[in-house]
Formats: structure tokens, C-alpha cells, sequence
């Protein structure tokens, strides 16, 4: 593997502030972000990305590549949650399994946005359409999830409680983050079809004020994942192994896949990091609702703590050098 690709991912401004806010942890200093802002942030990131990609996907169009690449990642959200929940029964119970393999069969939009980030400090072309991918990516796992904690434990539960689906398939295809990112995307489409000066008019918002507003978001990042590293003591050996393992083994497969969709490199790194990538937002949100038999320290710790560090600081770069290996 090129060591320049990690010392080039660690050298961004983005990752740097994460390290920064990782940092003011371990060293005790009471540097935090009012509760609002990183909300904010987290919307404005979402909002831009959606734009920007439906700006994207209007220009190249959805031919049947651009299809079979979104079909192949939306199958990976449904298969990832099927093996990690038959792995994770080795050990654990089925809801904390059922609810850790919601987490990573979904996805982490920031990962994503930071592996853009990543592309476009390598000047690699990358198209709108995966935008979409990332988008489609997320119900499906949550309800695969839920799925599993039906199949797992008959009945509904130990306490009978019957399983809401109603407010289970709301909140996998009605949460903030998801309805945001495809409106985004809807708005972005329609704007460039028909309104090319509003397009040019958004570029001030959802381009020159992005990469501060990742950098200051990745810096409360660092800060709340460094804060979960405590309760990895609680996921002991096997979950922290899992939550290291399991997106090399989905990067491996999904870099597989890239290669036989005829990916260019670009794109085959974003779909890469569209499987090898956990949620730590919306997945968990919606575990705490219909699964509260599950333990959160295991699903968010795992995600957050360490599973969004390693993809961000070397799995990215990693994932890069695997899809230049593998790619003809």
C-alpha cells in the first residue's frame, strides 16, 4: 500500500480537527459544541451533499450502469445485516446482535462525504449518482434489523410486546437525515433541469462553505468519539474485533463487486466506503425506539467509536489502495 495516501487522508484539514477534538478529550480540556450547532452541521452536510449530487446525477442521467450500481448497493444493505447478525449470535443475545447488524448494515453519511473529500484532493472524477446510493442505502437496513429481532425472538420480544411496524417502517423511510438527502438530491435534479441559475446561485452555500463546515463538524466528532472509547470496556474483545473486522471484510467484498460493475475508481471507492461503513445517527436512533432491549453502549460505542475513526483516518486511504489493486 502507498503510505502517502494515509499521510495525505491525515493531513487534511477535516481529519486534523477530528484529531483535535479526540485530542481535547484525552487531555481534559472542556472544549465542547453547543448541543445545536452539530445538528445544524449535520443538516447543512446532508443538504449540500443531496444538492450537489441530484446537480450531478441530472447532467450524467440514470442509464443502466448508473441502476445496477444503485441496485448492487441497496442489496449490500440488505446482506450486510444477514451474515454480521450470524456472526454476532456467536456471542450475543439476538437483540444486541439484530441491532449491531442494523448499524452496520447502514451507512455513515459523513464517511462518505469525507471520502469525497478525499477524491477530490486526488483530483479523481467521481459521479452524483452515488448520492443517491447512499441515500437508499439506510431503510433497508433498519428494517432487515428488525427482521432479525422478529425471527430471533418469537413473539415480539421476551415481554410479548408485538412489533410496531408501523412506527418501525417510518422511522427507516421518514427520518430526518434520509428525508433530507433525497429531498436534497429531488431539488438538485429539478434545479439543473430547469432552473440553471438558481444551481449557480446555491454554489456560495453547498460548495465554498462546505469543506469549513465538514472540518468543524469532524472537530464535535472527535470530541463524542473519543467519549465512547469508555464504554468499549462494556463490548469487551470480541465486539471491538468485530467492529474492525467486519468493514474490511465488507470493503474486500464491495471493492469485488466495484470491479464487476466496471466502476471507475472514483465511484468504486465511494460504493467501497457505502459498505464498509456503519451508522452511528439514524440506525441507532431508530434501535433505541423498537428494540430497547438492546444495549446502546454496544451498537454506538462499536460505530462510533471505533469503526468511524479507522474508516476515516486509514480506511479510506486503504480502501483507495485496494480499489487501485483490484481494478483493472
Amino acid at each position: 500500500m502507498d503510505t502517502s495516501l494515509i499521510l495525505q487522508n491525515l493531513l487534511t484539514p477535516p481529519v486534523l480537527f477530528f484529531f483535535l477534538g479526540v485530542l481535547a478529550v484525552l487531555l481534559g480540556s472542556d472544549l465542547e459544541i453547543p448541543a445545536p450547532l452539530p445538528k445544524l452541521f449535520s443538516l447543512y452536510l446532508l443538504l449540500a451533499i443531496g444538492f450537489k449530487g441530484g446537480l450531478e446525477l441530472q447532467h450524467s442521467g440514470v442509464g443502466g450502469p448508473v441502476l445496477l450500481t444503485i441496485a448492487a448497493a441497496v442489496l449490500m444493505s440488505l446482506l450486510v445485516p444477514v451474515y454480521s447478525f450470524a456472526l454476532l449470535r456467536w456471542k450475543l443475545d439476538g437483540f444486541n446482535a439484530a441491532a449491531i447488524a442494523a448499524t452496520y448494515g447502514s451507512i455513515s453519511a459523513v464517511t462518505f462525504i469525507t471520502a469525497e473529500s478525499f477524491l477530490d484532493t486526488l483530483g479523481l472524477h467521481h459521479d452524483g449518482f452515488m448520492v443517491a446510493a447512499l441515500a437508499l442505502m439506510e431503510s433497508p437496513a433498519i428494517i432487515v434489523g428488525l427482521l432479525l429481532v422478529k425471527l430471533a425472538v418469537p413473539a415480539g420480544g421476551e415481554a410479548g410486546q408485538p412489533m410496531r411496524w408501523g412506527a418501525v417502517l417510518k422511522e427507516a423511510l421518514l427520518n430526518g437525515s434520509v428525508f433530507l438527502l433525497v429531498g436534497s438530491l429531488v431539488v438538485g435534479v429539478l434545479t439543473a433541469a430547469n432552473n440553471p441559475q438558481g444551481a449557480e446561485k446555491m454554489l456560495p452555500f453547498t460548495d465554498k462553505l462546505f469543506y469549513g463546515a465538514l472540518s468543524f463538524f469532524l472537530l464535535d466528532m472527535g470530541i463524542v468519539a473519543a467519549q465512547r472509547l469508555r464504554d468499549l470496556r462494556q463490548a469487551g474483545a470480541f465486539l471491538i474485533g468485530f467492529s474492525l473486522g467486519m468493514p474490511l471484510f465488507n470493503a474486500v467484498l464491495g471493492s469485488l463487486i466495484a470491479r464487476g460493475l466496471g466502476l471507475e475508481a472514483g465511484n468504486a471507492l465511494l460504493f467501497v466506503v457505502l459498505c464498509a461503513s456503519a451508522s452511528y445517527i439514524a440506525v441507532p436512533a431508530a434501535m433505541r425506539m423498537t428494540v430497547p432491549e438492546a444495549n446502546p453502549s454496544f451498537y454506538i460505542s462499536t460505530a462510533l467509536g471505533l469503526t468511524f475513526p479507522f474508516n476515516i483516518v486509514v480506511g479510506i486511504p486503504l480502501y483507495m489502495a485496494l480499489v487501485n489493486r483490484l481494478l483493472p
